[in-house]
């Protein structure tokens, strides 16, 4: 039945995270893979000590469902939501896990309820990012970056967030005294990583309240201040203002975005390598890849739903 109702309307996605002690994650991971097997969802689900952060699609009342639950457990009222639309499923399956942390910054004792830095409003982003004495960084992976960002802002050329800590480190006597905004797909890795800056000792540090995505839901195109696409981790690969989908696709050897610029790579071949990873994987990968590229196509003329992993 859910799966005749997802090609009857769009899918509804929610991406959401809360910082909130959960007292115990087990328990609370398998009360939620019962709920979303009840309601049809698909998506991820990630349940820590320090809170809950997911991105979830299915149909609308599910969608409410689901984050009314999530919004009456303990901590959660004021869970961050952030909703959009999908032409076509944009999930494989459903999957609940429990971490060590919701977003791996690898760095204990950091408190990103209390020590977080200020939230901005996203109609009060630009103001802020435009004054001449700001420094703007943004805190995504380069990959991330490579695909969009405010216009001047400050890439750390980070391969994970674990390495942000370093590069804040490296960089904390020169951001001393200064005004700095922060900013990242969600919300979420600000949370930490502004918390990060105040406990070395910078401490005028501002975010962007639900990141890019509420930006780009709330700020018109006129009159925005981001350039080039955001990269979401689902099927849809990117999206643009408004939250629509994007021009991007996946490599799926690699996982990294491609902009169109990319595929018209001779080093592209779709399904088996791209520009960014053509060089780092052998003829046997590539054959691999290959073959299973073949097989996802096969499927797909089939009317069948493949998954597609690495």
């Amino acid at each position: 039945m859910h799966a005749r109702a997802e090609q009857e309307e769009t899918s509804r996605v929610a991406a959401f995270y809360g910082f909130a002690a959960v007292a115990e994650p087990a328990r609370l991971r398998e009360s939620l893979r019962a709920l979303c097997a009840d309601l049809g969802t698909r998506g991820t689900i990630l349940v820590a000590p320090e809170g809950i952060n997911g991105t979830v699609a299915g149909l609308g009342a599910a969608i409410d469902r689901l984050v009314a639950h999530l919004r009456a457990l303990p901590g959660l009222g004021g869970m961050d939501v952030k909703f959009s639309h999908a032409a076509q499923m944009p999930f494989h399956r459903m999957k609940v896990r429990l971490k060590r942390e919701i977003v791996t910054m690898g760095v204990d004792g950091l408190d990103p309820v209390a020590g977080a830095g200020r939230h901005i409003a996203p109609r009060d982003w630009n103001a802020l990012i435009a004054d001449p004495g700001t420094v703007v960084i943004d805190t995504r992976n380069g990959y991330e970056v490579a695909l969009g960002s405010f216009r001047g802002a400050t890439d750390p050329q980070t391969a994970s967030f674990r390495e942000f800590p370093g590069w804040a480190d490296a960089h904390a006597e020169d951001l001393r005294g200064r005004k700095v905004a922060m900013f990242c797909t969600g919300g979420i890795r600000c949370e930490k990583a502004t918390a990060y800056m105040r406990s070395i000792g910078v401490e005028e540090v501002f975010h962007l309240k639900g990141g890019i995505l509420k930006y780009l839901e709330e700020v018109p195109a006129g009159e925005s201040l981001w350039e080039g696409e955001c990269f979401v981790f689902d099927e849809r690969v990117a999206v643009v203002h408004g939250l629509a989908e994007g021009e991007a696709s996946l490599c799926r050897a690699c996982r990294r975005p491609l902009t169109q610029e990319d595929r018209r790579s001779p080093l592209h071949a779709e399904g088996v390598a791209c520009v960014h990873c053509h060089d780092r994987s052998s003829e046997a990968d590539r054959a691999r890849y290959a073959e299973r590229h073949r097989q996802v196509e096969l499927a797909e003329r089939r009317g069948g739903a493949p998954h597609i992993g690495r």
